[in-house]
């Protein structure tokens, strides 16, 4: 019986033990550098974005019509051709050729996060994502001669007939040019990758190195947070083109464009370009609304001029150039070709 006792009494005590090394096991939370709180006031990670419940049908439907050459004159060309999601959603060109094989008047953008944007192109004439699809009856682009002939082309396909009523069941007539452009906005909104610095943001302070910290901290006090902040790291606003002087003086371009003006014809919309998100602009080159510089240490140098009035030091914009490229992130291999 005593023995039968000290066996229940060692189990006991053992048990409470482990027990209490369990419950003292847990970690405590680590605090959050001065850096990440800094960081945290000017930029979100792409986690925070909520995703809508957008039918599979629509997305699939949009994906085809991405890819698809038919929504062209000469059926050379697709949204892939200028946004090629093989090469984080750019052509890599100056500027891109289009169906027409004349040269476009802008570099084309990336895709990729476009859907973040707080409107659409570089003169920010587009006010949801969806209306990128009107390039189709742009005359250089896809040169399609009407919204017309691009609803008779969809309905002349089988195949594009039942994909339209599948993603669209509630409409009477589901083919229409605002369902052709609403599918390739369903498709776009998954271009959302998660890069390195949304790890940082998210808490792994380890995923960034001690240069790359260095030039997010260059990034914040030269101040380029003023435009490019938020979750896609600019993309939110329209900004003068040289605000301390005349852009053409600095990059290689050949030509003034005045932006804006060109569409309101208001002298105070001269040289205004919506500013650009800059995810993955390490691999978004040349830059700028004309394609004028291939270096992405020489654009942030020239910004520095045009935009802040103050020369970056070769130091800061090799850091900020590290930095930057902690924001490239492929899209999954499965919205690609």
């Amino acid at each position: 019986m005593k023995k039968l006792v000290f066996v229940i009494l060692g189990l006991t005590l053992f048990g409470c033990k482990k027990g209490a090394e369990e419950d003292f096991s847990i970690k405590p939370v680590s605090e959050k550098s001065e850096l990440v709180k800094k960081a945290e006031n000017f930029f979100k990670s792409i986690s925070t974005v909520k995703y809508e419940a957008i039918p599979l049908d629509k997305i699939d439907l949009g994906k085809k019509l991405y890819f698809d050459k038919t929504f062209s004159k000469n059926g050379d060309i697709s949204c892939n051709s200028c946004h090629n999601l093989a090469t984080f959603g750019v052509d890599n060109k100056v500027f891109s050729l289009g169906d027409s094989k004349q040269p476009e008047e802008r570099n084309s953008p990336s895709v990729i996060y476009a859907s973040l944007h707080a409107s659409q192109f570089w003169d920010g004439r587009g006010k949801a994502i969806g209306e990128t699809g009107n390039s189709n009856s742009n005359p250089v682009e896809h040169g399609i001669p009407s919204a017309a002939v691009l609803v008779k082309k969809l309905n002349a396909n089988p195949e594009y007939q039942a994909a339209f009523k599948k993603a669209f069941p509630n409409d009477k007539e589901p083919i229409t040019i605002a369902n052709f452009n609403n599918a390739i906005e369903a498709f776009e909104r998954q271009l959302l990758p998660k890069s390195k610095f949304d790890s940082y943001l998210d808490g792994d302070e380890d995923a960034l190195s001690e240069q790359e910290k260095k030039g997010l901290s260059a990034f914040i006090d030269n101040a380029c947070i003023t435009c490019h902040s938020g979750v896609a790291v600019g993309g939110q606003l329209m900004q003068k083109f040289g605000l301390y002087g005349d852009y053409a003086n600095l990059t290689h371009s050949k030509k003034t464009d005045k932006g804006l003006y060109n569409v309101t014809k208001k002298e105070g919309d001269q040289f205004l370009f919506k500013t650009p998100s800059l995810r993955n602009s390490e691999k978004t080159y040349p830059y700028f609304h004309d394609g004028s510089v291939a270096s992405l240490k020489e654009a942030i140098k020239i910004m520095g001029k045009l935009q802040l009035k103050k020369d970056i030091s070769d130091a800061d914009a090799n850091d900020m150039e590290a930095f930057l490229k902690t924001l490239t992130a492929d899209v999954d291999s499965k919205y690609k070709e």
